[in-house]
């Protein structure tokens, strides 16, 4: 059961694309009561705080009230209490103007939090812990690029590097566990799941709250992960975060429950059973294209289909998977190494597996030109549409002749390798050809790498004609 103190007034419909929150509100600016309706709902979860609610509630009131720029509101979400919190929360109410208290029959962070922002008419929800261990400095940055439509959810960071955190060993090492876990196996790219201060916009939220199962506190990172895997955007503000020493969250407890959640979810994304691809096509951001970018921005990608401007997102100037390299937008370095990578080590083997078939039937310098020229053109397609997300047919032939050139380059320093071993030795052994193969591949690997980087995959400047 769920009670609202004091009564509210009914939201209106969710938006259905990012734009600024001053135009959603600019003709419902009153709420029923003459009171201006909120842009922000900020929702305390509370169970038994009788001692720490008022004086964190009054003194997060008056930060709104000197430095917020937009009506706001404060909600109380009692789950359960059975001190004297709920008392203390109708008191607030009917004290602070913009406070409302509202009533669960059951705990449940996740719980608590699903329910006031159900009720909330404000277009952007947030919520922060009773401690208010974040400084407060930190929410305007926090919830202003879902107000302005550039970001759909924003968490509060402790693990980037300006981040100024003062806890126990104990509490750290197990938060930066938990963050390794979820990108080891959720693939989440969220820095800080835990970290009790978040907001969303509401048309996020009203989309997003019927796929979220949990109602304790593994209801944050299953949200977060069920936003990414939308195509939603998520921004990280870094917090300066000091720690409750009084915390009662029963850690061991919390980290088995979280661990369910990740196999609980896993499952759920495995077999397909959440409608992802309709949430995609409705928040997701497409990829950036050439012509936006040469436009001078497109917006906040939504609507893109990944299609490019070339028939197939393909100019010949490379860019992210998905996507065209839009000027002033480096790529990803890192990704293109491990993506490279991978490739490698699969033509590798591959490569290895045909000379040693080849070899069978002929000589070595024959069976190393036959295997290289063929791993050589898989390893020149695997790249160009995984490493540099290029796809289509436009300057495809381009690419694949001077992967020809940068396979010549392979070949020569591998041929070169086998003729100076044959001619130290009359008669190698099959381990030592393989061997000198591998060191020879792994040299022809890091210039090949270099090659396709700098010239066969290197964006090209749009002519007169593309533009």
């Amino acid at each position: 059961m769920t009670t609202w103190m004091p009564s509210s007034a009914t939201g209106t419909g969710a938006p259905t694309q990012r734009v600024p929150v001053e135009q959603t509100h600019a003709s419902t600016a009153v709420e029923d009561d003459g009171r201006p309706r909120p842009v922000l709902d900020v929702v305390i979860p509370v169970y038994n705080e009788e001692d720490d609610l008022a004086p964190c509630v009054r003194r997060l009131h008056a930060h709104l009230r000197d430095t917020f720029p937009y009506p706001f509101q404060l909600t109380i979400a009692d789950n359960a209490s059975t001190d004297g919190t709920l008392g203390i929360a109708l008191a607030l109410a009917e004290e602070l103007p913009g406070v409302r208290t509202v009533h669960l029959d059951a705990k449940g962070r996740g719980r608590a939090l699903r329910a006031a922002w159900a009720m909330s008419p404000a277009p952007v929800l947030a919520y922060m812990d009773v401690d208010l261990s974040t400084d407060l400095a930190a929410l305007l940055p926090l919830v202003a690029p879902l107000i302005s439509g550039h970001s759909d959810l924003a968490i509060g960071t402790r693990l980037a590097r300006t981040s100024r955190v003062v806890r126990g060993p104990r509490r750290e090492v197990i938060s930066r566990c938990y963050n390794l876990i979820l990108r080891g196996t959720l693939a989440a790219r969220f820095s800080d799941a835990q970290c009790g201060f978040k907001a969303i916009r509401a048309d996020a939220a009203a989309a997003l709250l019927p796929l979220v199962e949990d109602t304790g506190w593994f209801f944050d990172t299953e949200l977060l992960v069920l936003a990414e895997r939308a195509g939603m955007r998520i921004h990280e503000v870094p917090v300066d975060w000091i720690d409750d020493p009084d915390s009662r969250v029963d850690v061991l407890n919390t980290a088995i429950a979280d661990l369910k959640g990740v196999v609980r979810l896993l499952r759920a994304l495995g077999t397909g059973a959440l409608p992802l691809a309709e949430l995609r096509r409705e928040f997701g951001r497409g990829p950036l294209t050439a012509a936006a970018g040469l436009a001078g921005g497109g917006g906040d990608g939504n609507g893109g289909d990944g299609s490019g401007v070339n028939g197939g997102g393909m100019d010949g100037s490379g860019g992210a998977a998905g996507g065209v390299q839009v000027p002033g937008v480096p790529r990803g370095l890192p990704g293109q190494l491990v993506r490279f990578a991978v490739i490698g080590v699969a033509s590798t083997l591959a490569y290895l597996v045909l000379f040693v078939l080849l070899r069978t039937a002929t000589g070595a310098q024959a069976a190393n030109l036959l295997a290289l020229l063929i791993t050589a053109v898989a390893n020149t397609a695997a790249n160009r549409r995984l490493t540099f997300g290029l796809s289509g047919a436009a300057q495809a032939g381009r690419h694949h002749l001077q992967g020809l050139v940068v396979f010549a380059i392979g070949l020569g320093l591998t041929s070169g390798s086998l003729a100076t071993l044959h001619a130290a030795s009359d008669h190698p052994g099959r381990g030592l050809e393989v061997t000198v193969l591998v060191l020879a591949n792994l040299l022809s690997t890091v210039i090949r790498f270099l090659l396709l980087r700098a010239w066969v995959f290197r964006p090209r400047p749009a002519t007169p004609g593309a533009r």
